[in-house]
């Protein structure tokens, strides 16, 4: 069973593990909203190191306001998004504020 399901709000973790991880560093600490939800996969992170990926973990593809990525330092249009397909052990349900700190 999924955790989010489209338009749900979701934060991704500021976490910095060390190894191999499969979610943007420059998405970690935003809010973005969940706009799909592909279903349970392997984890990445644990196949990566020859395990089994065991258990499944669901997978969303999320998308981010380019002023909340860029802190609106760069050049793109009003509106612009960035999507990214992250795992759920990276989401929480969404705080109030979108900050980074």
């Amino acid at each position: 069973m999924s955790r989010f399901a489209p338009g749900d709000r979701v934060s991704v973790a500021k976490a910095f593990p060390p190894g191999h991880v499969r979610t943007p560093t420059f998405l970690r600490g935003l809010t973005g909203t969940v706009v799909r939800h592909f279903g349970a996969f392997p984890n990445p992170s644990l196949l990566a190191y020859g395990m089994s990926g065991q258990p499944p973990l669901n997978l969303y593809q999320v998308v981010f306001d380019m002023d909340d990525v860029w802190d609106g330092d760069g050049e793109y249009a009003a509106g612009d998004t960035v999507a990214a397909d992250i795992y759920e052990n990276w989401l929480e349900a969404a705080p109030q504020s979108n900050r980074k700190d």
